[in-house]
Order: structure tokens, then sequence, then C-alpha cells
């Protein structure tokens, strides 16, 4: 009876465990949706996803899509947010943590020209080649809610 009962708690602390995992899921590109836009995620630079606390993940073809839909969803989950950035396509790392660059000779799938990168050295060379403005994740959420 004891060694059911301590399977059982193991068992249930395993399911949470699992549920409750706020890491990013891989993008399947090209079935995937965004969830803001509806269009399929294609582009592996630009993709971006909110993990909840509870561990939904929604996914969005670009940054821009992934800050309107928590601008159209203001008491949504708390959680993480993730982005693709440039110097390695498809892999994600926290929003917080990236340098973003607006610059018109680099378009994003919505128009925004706003490509997200891991090392802000390689945002400020690309910048120095294409021009534009670099911003970090809280300048650029405000620059957006414009």
């Amino acid at each position: 009876m004891k060694n059911r009962m301590k399977i059982s708690l193991l068992a249930l602390l395993v399911v949470l465990a699992v549920s409750c995992n706020t890491e990013p899921q891989a993008i399947d590109y090209g079935n995937d949706g965004c969830h803001f836009c509806k269009m399929t995620i294609v582009d592996k630079i630009h993709g971006a996803e909110f993990v909840t606390e509870k561990g939904k993940v929604y996914k969005f073809d670009a940054t821009e899509c992934m800050l309107n839909y928590t601008q159209d969803t203001p008491n949504s989950d708390t959680g993480v947010y993730y982005t693709n950035y440039y110097e390695s396509p498809t892999e994600l790392i926290p929003s917080s943590e990236a340098t973003y660059l607006i610059s018109k000779e680099l378009p994003s799938p919505m128009g925004a020209n706003l490509t997200a990168f891991k090392e802000k050295s390689t945002a400020e060379k690309i910048q120095s080649d294409l021009g534009g403005n670099l911003y970090n994740w809280e300048e650029l959420k405000s620059y957006l809610n414009k």
C-alpha cells in the first residue's frame, strides 16, 4: 500500500513538472500558424513565442505580432517571451536578452523591419552596414506602443 502511494505521488509530481514547463517549443516552420495574425510561420529569423507560467505556448511569425498580441490582451497570463535571432535562425532566446534592430534594409514578415540579435556587437555591425536604430526589449516595447 505504501509503495502504491509513493508511486502515485511520484507520478503526480512528474505530471505537474512537465505540464508547467516554460521552455520554448520548436517552431514547425511552414506548418505552425501565428497566434496573432494567423499567417503560417515560415521566416526562420523572425519567429517568436510566448510561454505562460502554466506552460501554454503561443507562436508568432514575428516579434511585432507577439507584441501586438500582448497589447490586445493586456490581462493575459504572465510568462516568458522568446524570439528567434539573426545569428542562429530557428533558435530562440528570451526576448529580454536580445538587441533589436529596426532597419528598412532588413525586412521582417509583418513590415516592421524588426530583427533580433543575440549579440549586441553583431547588431551594431549590421546597423553600421544597413542603417537603422537599435533597441533593447523595454525600449522596443515602448517604441512599438506608440
